[in-house]
């Protein structure tokens, strides 16, 4: 952690649950958006944005979201960072419920868990220097006006930038990624558990890219942090992350370990995301889409699975009623919701695509 004098308010948290305990539970989550009716419209129409997403994220490991623009991904994370609030489910960070009686408070609760976003010139304030960006949040939270800038120098140095080279500057006068890493080091200086980046790295050139990303890693080691990781990128993902969800229409399709998702996926959205991946073989050149057509209107969605009108292996069971997500044959941390890999479920392929797993 970082040294230096502290005081309470921004003591080091401690783990209240041990490692086998989850940092962060999400249940159900749920966040409609509605739609301006029109002058005849008698029922109200919704976009289903996050629609009871459900998911886990161990202690010191990455998760990553995956999925089309739309999906759902910035939602949830905007969600789980409360900038905005749920219509429905329930956050566990650490074994306490949060927002909600006798768990943990609001301020605690944002105090652990900080967010980095894609614009990083929009992440911060003209009017503030870089030293004074990094000291802000910490002096509301109580920190001395000594002490927290004593800790930004230090955190400037954590992430390669010299503060008598750069804290006097403003955001103006840096580049894509020295901004970047000063959004990172504001982040830090509140000693978070849980950092969501929201494609964080995406606007980015891809030597700076690399850059951050090695720095993310060594900064998660340094502080055993946990991520969340929100990226179009899935090379990006596969070399950041230890799991791996995909969303779509914002729902959870499949969700599990970044070595089974990367060698055996099974949904075939899923599929069709890692064959659209540029490859360096000549030999495995892409010769059709992998996915044909656009995503359905997320307005009020029909019942049923949400890419079956994409899907090759759609069979009336997929119109009929939507998959639930569950592991596949003997494998617990690979879940998928889809009617292929359930043998009860009545899809005319399910039997044979259950055995071949």
């Amino acid at each position: 952690m970082i040294a230096g004098p502290m005081t309470n308010a921004l003591a080091p948290v401690a783990d209240r649950g041990g490692p086998a305990q989850p940092l962060l539970v999400v249940r159900g989550l749920k966040k409609y958006f509605k739609v301006r009716s029109g002058l005849f419209d008698r029922e109200p129409k919704f976009v289903y944005a996050v629609d009871d997403v459900t998911f886990s994220i161990a202690k010191g490991t990455t998760l990553g979201i995956v999925g089309e623009s739309g999906c759902g991904k910035s939602t949830t994370a905007r969600l789980i960072a409360k900038l905005m609030p749920p219509d429905s489910g329930e956050l566990i960070f650490d074994g306490e419920v949060v927002g909600e009686f006798g768990g943990i408070e609001m301020k605690a609760f944002r105090r652990q868990l900080q967010m980095v976003f894609q614009d990083s010139f929009a992440s911060l304030n003209p009017r503030l220097t870089i030293l004074e960006t990094i000291t802000y949040g910490p002096k509301v939270h109580g920190l001395k006006h000594g002490a927290a800038t004593e800790r930004a120098r230090q955190l400037m140095l954590h992430v390669g930038l010299d503060p008598d080279q750069f804290g006097s500057r403003y955001p103006y006068e840096l580049s894509g990624g020295q901004r970047q890493r000063i959004n990172i080091a504001r982040a830090l200086a509140f000693e978070p558990r849980l950092v969501i980046l929201d494609e964080a790295v995406a606007a980015l050139d891809k030597s700076v890219q690399a850059q951050v990303l090695n720095l993310l890693q060594e900064l998660k080691a340094e502080h055993q942090l946990t991520y969340l990781f929100i990226s179009h990128d899935l090379h990006v993902v596969h070399y950041m992350c230890d799991e791996v969800m995909v969303m779509y229409l914002g729902q959870i399709v499949e969700i599990g370990p970044v070595a089974e998702i990367y060698d055996r996926a099974l949904h075939p959205y899923t599929q069709a995301l890692l064959s659209a991946v540029p490859s360096m073989d000549p030999a495995h050149r892409t010769q059709q889409p992998p996915l044909v057509g656009d995503p359905p209107n997320p307005i009020n969605p029909l019942p049923g699975c949400r890419f079956r009108d994409r899907c090759s292996h759609a069979d009336a069971v997929c119109t009929a009623r939507a998959p639930k997500l569950a592991s596949s044959n003997g494998h617990p941390a690979h879940r998928i919701a889809c009617h292929l890999y359930d043998s009860d479920s009545g899809h005319r392929e399910a039997k044979f695509m259950s055995q071949s797993r």
